[in-house]
C-alpha cells in the first residue's frame, strides 16, 4: 500500500502558517499549520479495480441480520468487476463467509457476485455464547488476509453493533501492528456500542467511523467509490530538521484526525535529522495538519531568522522558519496581525470538538455540571467559528443560553438514545476541512521595523521606508 513518489498527474502544493517571533527557551515548543492541496491534472477518472483489495467484516449479533440482510446483498452486486474481496461474519472467531471452498479471496464479476450476494443470505452471525473475540482478534485476522493480497489499496469495512466491545484488551497493541498494512473505514449500526474504539480504530488506521443504521448499503457502496477515487495510496510528509530540534509531532486536523507515528531517521554527526510520517488514500482536495516541533534554543542568536525545519511531500518543500525575540519594555514583540492565524484557528477547532466529547461522555451517567461546563464552551467556540453543525448536536441535549458567553443548561430530562451517535460524529467529525483562515508562505522578506510582508526582490519598506537587505 505504497506510493512514495508524486504520481505525475498530481498537481502538489504545500504551505506553512506560524507565528514568526518565538521566545527562547531551553524546552521552547511551536506549532506550525501545514496544508496540502492535491490537485488531479490528468490522472484517470477512477483507480482501476484490480487495484483494489477490500474485506467486509460483520461483527454484529444474529437479532440485527434484518439490518444486513438485504443491504449486504445489495452492496456485494454493486461491487467493481475486478476487485478482490472477502466477505468476514462472527461466530464468535472471525468467520470466513465469502468466498467459500477454502479460498480466501474472490475476484468480482457477474457470476461472482451473483453467488456472493446468495451467500450472504446465510451469512454467520455471532450467538448469545461464548462472548465474541474482541476487535484486536478481528483486526489481526484482517492483517494476516491482507498480507497475502498486495495490492495498491487495501481496505477494511468493519461492520459492528459492538459485540466485540466489552472485554477489549489488546486492541492499541494489535493497532499498532496495523498501521500502514491497510486502512479502515468503521460502520456503527445499533444503539448497543462504545463510541470510543471505534473511534480508535479509525483514527489509528486513517478512516472514518459513522452511525449508518438504515443507510448501511449505500455506505459500503459509497466507501467502495471514494477508494476508487484515490490517486495515490501514500505520500509521506518529511520533516528534515536542524540539530536544536528535539522533537517532531505531526497530527491530521482536517478533513479527519488521524494520528500518524513519525519514523525518526538520525542524520551523520552534525547533520539534519529527519522525521517521516506516512500519509495515506490521496485524493483531490486540502489536507490540514498540525506540526509541533521541541525545540533547543539556548545555543541560537536572537533576532536572526532561522531556518527550523524544511517540510516536503513529493517533489514540493518548504522552510520553517522563526526567529527567537526577547520583548522587554524598550523593544516590545512586534507581531503581524496575521501572523499563525490559521494555528489559532486550528487550536479552536481542537478545542471545539475535545469540549463537544467531553461534555457528551458527562451525560452517561449524567454529571450536570460538568456536562453543562464543557458544552457550554463547545457552544461558545462553535458560535465563533460559525459551525452550526456542533450547536445542533448540542441542542439535542440542552438549550443554548448564551453562546458568546458559553453559558448552556441541561434539558429536564436528557435522551441518551443517540448519545453514541452524536460522540461518533464529535470524535471522527466528517465533512471536509474546518480550518478556512487563508495561510500564507511566507516566501518574501519582512521588516525587521514594522513586520509588513514584501516581495521577494524588495530592497526596502513600502510602509515605513525602512531597508530590507
Amino acid at each position: 500500500m505504497s506510493s512514495p513518489t508524486r504520481p505525475p498527474h498530481l498537481d502538489i502544493r504545500l504551505s506553512v502558517d506560524h507565528e514568526r517571533d518565538l521566545r527562547p527557551h531551553r524546552s521552547a515548543q511551536f506549532e506550525t499549520h501545514l496544508r496540502v492541496e492535491i490537485a488531479d491534472t490528468g490522472a484517470p477518472a477512477e483507480l482501476p479495480a484490480v487495484e483494489l483489495a477490500v474485506i467486509i467484516a460483520l461483527d454484529v449479533a444474529e437479532p440485527r441480520r434484518h439490518t444486513v440482510r438485504h443491504a449486504l446483498p445489495a452492496a456485494l452486486r454493486a461491487l467493481p468487476d475486478g476487485i478482490s474481496y472477502a466477505v468476514l461474519g462472527s461466530g464468535p472467531e472471525p468467520k470466513p463467509c465469502y468466498p467459500v471452498g477454502g479460498e480466501d479471496w474472490a475476484i468480482a464479476d457477474t457470476d461472482d457476485k451473483r453467488r456472493a450476494a446468495f451467500a450472504a443470505q446465510g451469512l454467520a452471525l455471532h450467538r448469545e455464547d461464548p462472548r465474541p473475540a474482541g476487535y484486536a482478534v478481528w483486526m489481526a485476522r484482517v492483517r494476516a488476509l491482507f498480507a497475502a493480497r498486495p495490492l495498491s489499496v487495501r481496505h477494511l469495512l468493519l461492520i459492528t453493533d459492538g459485540s466485540s466491545g466489552p472485554g477489549e484488551t489488546r486492541l492499541e497493541e494489535e493497532l499498532d501492528a496495523c498501521a500502514g498494512q491497510f486502512t479502515c473505514d468503521v460502520l456503527a449500526i445499533g444503539n448497543d456500542w462504545e463510541p470510543e474504539p471505534l473511534l480508535t480504530i479509525a483514527e489509528r488506521l486513517h478512516g472514518t467511523a459513522e452511525f449508518v443504521e438504515e443507510r448501511l448499503g449505500n455506505a459500503i457502496t459509497g466507501a467502495i467509490r471514494r477508494l476508487r477515487r484515490v490517486h495515490s495510496p501514500e505520500l509521506p510528509i518529511e520533516v528534515t530538521a536542524r540539530l536544536a530540534v528535539r522533537q517532531v509531532a505531526l497530527g491530521e486536523k482536517a478533513p479527519r484526525p488521524h494520528r500518524l507515528g513519525g519514523l525518526f531517521e538520525p542524520g551523520e554527526p552534525g547533520r539534519p535529522h529527519r522525521w517521516r510520517f506516512p500519509t495515506y488514500q490521496w485524493e483531490s482536495g486540502v489536507r490540514d495538519y498540525l506540526l509541533t516541533l521541541a525545540v533547543d534554543a539556548e545555543g541560537d542568536p536572537l533576532e536572526t531568522d532561522l531556518q527550523f525545519a524544511v517540510v516536503s511531500i513529493g517533489d514540493q518543500s518548504v522552510p520553517v522558519i522563526a526567529r527567537w525575540h526577547r520583548a522587554d519594555e524598550r523593544n516590545p514583540c512586534v507581531v503581524a496581525p496575521e501572523g499563525g492565524a490559521s494555528v489559532r484557528s486550528m487550536q479552536d477547532v481542537t478545542a471545539m470538538h475535545l469540549a463537544l466529547r467531553t461534555g457528551l461522555r458527562a451525560l452517561d451517567p449524567l454529571q450536570r455540571e460538568l456536562a453543562e461546563r464543557h458544552l457550554g464552551e463547545a457552544a461558545r467556540l462553535a458560535t465563533r467559528l460559525g459551525v452550526e453543525r456542533v450547536l445542533e448536536n448540542i441542542r439535542v441535549f440542552a438549550d443554548i443560553i448564551d453562546a458568546e458567553a458559553g453559558r448552556v443548561r441541561l434539558h429536564a430530562t436528557v435522551n441518551t438514545e443517540t448519545l453514541g451517535q452524536k460522540i461518533l460524529w464529535a470524535g471522527s467529525r466528517p465533512g471536509g476541512p474546518l480550518i478556512e483562515t487563508p495561510i500564507r508562505t511566507g516566501g518574501g522578506p519582512r521588516c525587521r521595523k514594522c513586520q509588513h510582508p514584501a516581495g521577494r526582490e524588495a530592497r526596502y519598506c513600502i510602509k515605513c521606508g525602512g531597508q530590507l537587505l
